[in-house]
């Protein structure tokens, strides 16, 4: 009876001690749940007013945009949008060549279409304006019918606005979302000016210079002058023969007189 109980009790205990190690080895067994990813980092702040200002001279485009209050325009297509921006900034002397057509002449609402025609909605690196040049027709931030074509010759972009075409000289910073890139113009929209594009200017002529000693015209004018220089002589040559004609006639006739008075 007592080893019954001594058995039935080792036997419970034996059992208990197996369902705990098998629960230990299914606890250690058991996956462990991935951690999850990472948040993206927030692209860092881009000050378009402190770029432009340290960047290069574009002063005068970023009076402009200060003026027409679209730096914040700008600035929020920049930093709070999920595209980004590209914008062209042309050099103040790109301003300064500009004579006809002025910017002067136009409207607020002009002026705002064509510093907003500087603009893509989009960031676009360096790589992308092949892709560009085959897609015909671009918007730019300007929207409608404002729109830039683009030809990416060897890696030489040009950029066609329908009136003027420029071309990037280089690249001010392309950190995205925010690309901005140096153009030799400005972009002038063929919505506003329209197609009548003005001639280019023809080279001033080449001063007149005299013909050297060598050349055939001085040649020629030497020989000209050489043969003129006889006729002269010639033509004086005669007059001394009559003058001497007329006073050889007048001593005979002096003499003659005097040989009638006398005889």
């Amino acid at each position: 009876m007592e080893f019954s109980m001594i058995f039935m009790i080792s036997f419970s205990v034996l059992i208990l001690c197996s369902s705990l190690a098998y629960g230990q080895v299914a606890m250690s067994t058991s996956p462990t749940p991935a951690p999850s990813p990472a948040p993206a980092p927030t692209p860092a702040y881009t000050n378009l007013k402190d770029l432009l200002s340290v960047a290069g001279p574009y002063h005068k485009f970023l009076d402009y945009l200060e003026s027409t209050k679209l730096i914040d325009t700008f600035q929020i297509q920049a930093n709070n949008t999920v595209e980004g921006i590209t914008i062209f900034v042309p050099k103040d002397n790109a301003f300064k060549a500009l004579k006809k057509p002025s910017l002067s002449n136009l409207t607020d609402d002009q002026l705002k279409s064509v510093l907003l025609f500087h603009a893509l909605p989009r960031y676009y690196a360096l790589a992308d304006f092949n892709d560009l040049s085959e897609r015909g027709p671009i918007s730019t931030l300007a929207g409608g019918q404002y729109t830039l074509q683009f030809n990416d010759d060897s890696g030489t972009v040009r950029l066609d606005s329908g009136w003027s075409k420029a071309k990037v000289t280089s690249a001010v910073h392309t950190s995205k979302p925010v690309a901005v890139y140096q153009v030799d113009k400005v972009l002038l929209p063929e919505a506003i000016f329209g197609t009548d594009i003005p001639p280019t200017p023809a080279p001033a002529p080449a001063l007149g210079i005299s013909p050297s000693a060598d050349t055939p015209s001085a040649a020629k004018s030497e020989e000209t002058g050489s043969s003129s220089k006889p006729s002269s002589s010639g033509s004086s040559s005669p007059r001394i023969m009559m003058n001497s004609g007329i006073w050889t006639q007048l001593v005979l006739a002096f003499l003659g007189g005097w040989l009638v008075l006398f005889f």
